[in-house]
C-alpha cells in the first residue's frame, strides 16, 4: 500500500471564480499514477479537480477531491502518428511551445491557456471557427483511473469511445490524453470595431468564415457588434495591412480587451502582427489573469443554421442581459460525434455571457436567455452557470442514455457521482449516488 497521506492537503475553499465553496473534505495530489490508484480505490467519494473554472458544482463532491497536476510531466510526440500524449492535469499554456518547436499544432485552442487538458475536454470546453472542432474533437485516446484502481486506456474506434472523451468526470480520473496534431502554423489577429446588425444578420456564415477564428463581442447594449477578433492563419491573405473598413466595421486603432476598461495587455497580440497559433488562437496571456476574473460565465450551443433566428430572440431581452453582462461573446464550433459534446451532431454557433459577479441577479437573467433560446433545441456549456432542467437535456442529447448506462457500467457503485451527476443523470437503482453523497 502506497502511503500518500503527504500528498492529502485541505481541499481548496472555492473555484477560480468564487461563486462556489467546495463541499470537499480534502484534496490528494498524487505524485504518481500508482499513488492516483490506491487513492482512487480507497475511496467512497472521489471527483477530479482541474483548474477549478467550471462555475458550477460539476466538480464539487461531498467526499474527497483528486488533482492531477502533480503527476510527472509528459508530452510525447508521435511524429509518424501526428499525435501527442500529454499528462492530463497540464494546462494548455504549459505545452504548446513545445508542440510548436517541434512543428506541430491543435487544430484549436479555446480563450484561456489556463485551463487544464483533462477539464476542458470533460466539459466541452471549445475555441471558434467554422471548421474547428471543440478541444475534444482532438482527442484519440485516453488514459483514465476507474473506481477499483484499475488503469484504462480507450481510444478512437472503440464501440464507447465517444462517450468517454466529454464525460463530466463521471467515468473516472484522466491521466493521459493523446491529442491529434496539424502542422505548426501562424495567425495575425486583428480586431474591428462597430460592426453592424444588419450585416451580421444578412451575412452571418460570411462574417464568422472571415479568418481561421473569428469571435464576435457585443455588451448587447446597441445594435452593433461591440468587437469583431479575426485570427487569420498567415497563408489566408498573406501578411499585409488589413482593410480600414469591413463591412462597416472599423479596424481598431490599437490593441483591445473585450471587457470594457480592461487592459489590452492581458490580451494575446493582435494589428496583424504574425506569431505562433498558440500565441494568437486564445484571447488572453497565461502570465495575467483570463478575462476579468471577478465573474460569472453562462453559454448556449444552437444550430448554426439558427443563428441569426436565435440572436433575434435574445435582442429582443437585451434590456434584461445588458445590466447584468460585462461581455457576451459569438463563435462557432464544427460538430462532433462526442456523446455529450454540446456540439455533438451539429455545426454549431455558441452564445457566450461573462456576467457580473451577483449570483442573485444573474440566475433569473439566465433562465430568461434559456427561455427565448429553447425553440433551438440550446445546449448548455456543462461547466457554466445553467438552470435547464434535465429533463430538457435529456430531450437535447442523441446518447443522454447511453452515457447513463456507461457511467452505470464503469462506476457502479457510484464512486465518482456528485450532487451534479445525480440532478443531471439520476439512477434507479438506489445505490452509488447516494451513498457517494452523503460521506462525511
Amino acid at each position: 500500500m502506497i502511503d500518500h497521506s503527504a500528498h492529502a492537503l485541505s481541499a481548496p475553499r472555492q473555484n477560480w471564480a468564487r461563486n462556489i465553496t467546495f463541499a470537499a473534505r480534502r484534496l490528494h495530489t498524487p505524485a504518481s499514477v500508482a499513488e492516483l490508484q490506491d487513492i482512487v480505490a480507497a475511496g467512497s467519494a472521489i471527483r477530479a479537480l482541474g483548474t477549478g473554472h467550471s462555475f458550477n458544482t460539476v466538480a464539487d463532491t461531498h467526499g474527497e477531491l483528486v488533482s492531477v497536476a502533480g503527476l510527472p510531466r509528459a508530452v510525447e510526440i508521435d511524429r509518424a502518428a501526428r499525435t501527442a500524449t500529454v499528462s492530463a492535469g497540464l494546462r494548455f499554456g504549459e505545452f504548446t511551445g513545445e508542440l510548436h518547436r517541434n512543428g506541430f499544432a491543435l487544430h484549436n485552442l479555446g480563450s484561456l491557456p489556463h485551463i487544464s487538458v483533462a477539464g476542458a475536454c470533460a466539459t466541452g470546453t471549445h475555441g471558434s471557427g467554422v471548421a474547428n472542432r471543440a478541444l475534444a474533437g482532438a482527442v484519440c485516446a485516453l488514459e483514465f483511473v476507474t473506481a477499483d484502481g484499475a488503469l484504462v486506456k480507450t481510444g478512437r474506434g472503440d464501440a464507447d469511445f465517444p462517450g468517454t472523451v466529454v464525460s463530466l468526470g463521471a467515468l473516472g480520473v484522466v491521466t493521459r490524453v493523446t491529442l491529434d496534431l496539424v502542422p505548426a502554423f501562424e495567425i495575425q489577429q486583428w480586431v474591428y470595431e462597430g460592426l453592424p446588425q444588419d450585416q451580421l444578420l444578412d451575412r452571418f456564415d460570411e462574417v464568422m468564415s472571415e479568418a481561421y477564428s473569428v469571435s464576435l463581442f457585443t455588451s448587447w447594449r446597441d445594435d452593433p457588434v461591440d468587437q469583431v477578433w479575426l485570427k487569420r492563419r498567415t497563408g489566408e491573405g498573406g501578411r499585409g495591412a488589413a482593410p480600414h473598413r469591413w463591412l462597416g466595421a472599423t479596424l481598431a486603432d490599437g490593441p483591445r480587451h473585450p471587457v470594457p476598461g480592461m487592459p489590452a495587455r492581458h490580451c494575446t497580440e493582435q494589428q496583424g502582427t504574425p506569431g505562433p497559433w498558440y500565441a494568437r488562437l486564445p484571447h488572453f496571456r497565461l502570465e495575467f489573469t483570463p478575462s476579468n476574473g471577478d465573474e460569472l460565465q453562462s453559454e448556449y450551443f444552437v444550430d448554426r443554421r439558427d443563428a441569426a433566428a436565435a440572436y433575434g430572440a435574445l435582442n429582443r431581452i437585451r434590456e434584461r442581459i445588458a445590466p447584468l453582462l460585462q461581455i457576451g461573446e459569438i463563435r462557432t464550433v464544427a460538430a462532433d460525434d462526442l456523446w455529450l459534446s454540446p456540439a455533438q451532431g451539429r455545426d454549431s454557433v455558441a452564445f457566450h455571457f461573462t456576467w457580473v459577479p451577483d449570483t442573485a441577479a444573474v440566475t433569473p437573467v439566465v433562465t430568461a436567455v434559456e427561455e427565448a433560446l429553447a425553440p433551438f433545441a440550446a445546449r448548455p456549456h456543462w461547466g457554466k452557470v445553467f438552470t435547464t432542467p434535465p429533463a430538457t437535456l435529456r430531450g437535447l442529447y442523441d446518447h443522454y442514455t447511453d452515457f447513463e448506462r456507461l457511467t452505470e457500467r464503469l462506476d457502479p457503485t457510484g464512486t465518482f457521482r456528485n450532487d451534479f451527476l445525480t440532478r443531471h443523470f439520476p439512477r434507479t437503482d438506489g445505490g452509488g449516488p447516494e451513498r457517494a453523497e452523503t460521506v462525511g
